[in-house]
């Protein structure tokens, strides 16, 4: 009896070695693959949070001088942050902010450079949406027409698309087609929600263009 089991086992060690010569290397193979994309996972994890604790850090030292209107050590903070943490999402929320205050403080050129920045660097398409309604917008101030028309084209998200209206309408106001801006500004008006408070800057550039605000029954504009 004994003698039969250890044939019967030395039969299943048998195949297991041969199961393990043709498979082995392979099986070896893709455990450590596994092993090593599990440990790639963990330590990319790990590098993006280090990296967002240190851009918040850097980012906390940007909105103090922001706060102080401190244009200079302001516009370093962001030079600091698109340097070494391009890709969070702090380097584009300090772009646009410097932007806004480059622009107070009479530095329109610097302001587009900052927002050039976000529109091409930024971490997400939000933050670069934004920066080129707002890099358009200086554009046509500059009387850049065909620039803010091509800034504006870049803009593909579809909860921006009423803005993006607003501001094509603009562009084109400028250049006097006003019939052309009247049914851009149409567009925007009717993408916008009704409880927006931006309505009324469309409805009033409609005015100006001989387009009635359209009253409902109880009174409210529409």
């Amino acid at each position: 009896m004994a003698s039969h089991l250890d044939l019967e086992e030395q039969e299943q060690l048998d195949q297991l070695k041969a199961f393990w010569k043709r498979w082995g290397n392979l099986i070896t193979w893709l455990l450590t693959a596994v092993l090593a994309a599990y440990a790639a996972y963990q330590g990319w994890n790990w590098y993006q949070r280090d990296q967002a604790a240190k851009a918040a850090a850097m980012y906390e030292e940007f909105d103090r001088a922001a706060a102080a209107q401190d244009l200079d050590k302001a516009a370093a903070a962001v030079g600091d942050l698109k340097s070494r943490y391009p890709g969070t999402g702090y380097a584009a929320q300090a772009g646009l902010q410097v932007a806004k205050l480059q622009l107070d403080k009479g530095k329109a050129d610097d302001a587009k450079q900052s927002l050039t920045w976000v529109a091409e660097q930024g971490s997400e398409p939000a933050y670069r949406d934004v920066a080129r309604l707002r890099l358009a917008g200086l554009q046509l101030d500059a009387k850049a027409y065909d620039e803010a028309v091509k800034t504006l084209d870049a803009i593909k998200s579809a909860e921006f698309a009423a803005l993006v209206a607003d501001r094509r309408g603009d562009a084109l106001l400028l250049q006097g087609k006003g019939d052309a801006a009247r049914a851009e500004y149409q567009k925007a008006l009717a993408g916008l929600d009704k409880k927006q408070d931006y309505r009324s800057i469309v409805e009033a550039k409609l005015a100006t263009l001989g387009v009635p605000t359209v009253v409902d029954t109880t009174g409210a504009a529409q």
